[in-house]
């Protein structure tokens, strides 16, 4: 019988160079994948952010600890959403920013990556705002005493009260750190290597407030779902030591005063500060 001889196993990280061209190669593969699985994996990226978001209220609704504590165990616990969306496979906008490396290398059409983007965008939007139901339908938010749904509505009722120019630039710099996480995930080679690579750029981003368009498409939904809700006006009223104006808490604040401005936010952040910067790179001039 021949000899079989064992093949090594690779262990190190990817580099860099590496890294871009997977990115670049998992960008067309995502531009041609057929509707159905696209707008279906979509769907379920929307859904796992969302169960990140759902934790991250839980953790941070009555902490005892400092801001920024607070702050930094939400972040790890919001992380959840991401490591499902890279390990279990999803489709999700913020990430799919980075299909620009392969438009600019000339791999897909423009036409591909903005057909992509609306496909995926719409899928997340469905699969959050489902969550939302489905969370709402669960009365989870009425936990202790209705301070869960109080938190809820708070963080909702605050994304919606930003000025366009800062929900922008946080939405820039949040898909800035998702879009590096995202590539440190293809530098792994194993699902440890890439929850150890989500960890820290996530848990930064939600740390520091940034603005992450597909989060938002649950957290603002949940806000309206809970707005006329008495017992949690009144928990958010004593969470907020004032009663609370939720005047911009609309449909309205929702698509115009906050996924307008993350969504564009996003793509720079992801797509130019990220997509662009390694292309220029590593890619560029590559044939």
């Amino acid at each position: 019988m021949p000899e079989i001889i064992p093949q090594a196993v690779k262990l190190d990280a990817y580099s860099p160079t590496e890294i871009a061209s997977r990115v670049e190669t998992i960008g067309v593969g995502k531009a041609n994948l057929n509707f159905m699985a696209k707008f279906t994996l979509s769907v379920l990226a929307g859904v796992f952010i969302s169960f990140g978001a759902v934790l991250f209220t839980l953790v941070v609704h009555d902490s005892k600890l400092s801001f920024g504590l607070t702050q930094l165990v939400g972040g790890l616990s919001f992380c959840l959403g991401l490591i499902l969306v890279v390990v279990a496979g999803a489709e999700l906008f913020t990430g799919n920013n980075l299909l620009v490396m392969a438009y600019v290398s000339r791999k897909i059409r423009l036409y591909q990556v903005l057909e992509n983007w609306v496909i995926v965008y719409l899928g997340n939007f469905a699969g959050a705002f489902s969550m939302a139901l489905w969370i709402y339908l669960t009365r989870h938010w009425a936990a202790n005493n209705y301070m869960v749904g109080a938190k809820a509505l708070l963080i909702a009722n605050a994304k919606v009260g930003l000025p366009f120019l800062v929900a922008f630039s946080r939405g820039v710099l949040c898909n800035a750190l998702v879009c590096l996480a995202v590539w440190l995930c293809m530098s792994g080679r194993s699902t440890t290597d890439k929850i150890l690579s989500i960890l820290f750029p996530i848990t930064a981003f939600v740390a520091l407030g940034f603005e992450h368009s597909v989060a938002n498409m649950y957290f603002i939904p949940m806000g309206l779902l809970l707005k006329s809700n008495p017992d949690v006006l009144t928990a958010a009223g004593a969470m907020a030591g004032k009663a609370v104006d939720l005047s911009s808490l609309t449909v309205r604040g929702l698509l115009y005063k906050n996924l307008l401005p993350v969504t564009l936010g996003n793509i720079i952040g992801g797509g130019v500060l990220v997509g662009l910067t390694y292309w220029f790179v590593y890619l560029r001039g590559k044939k």
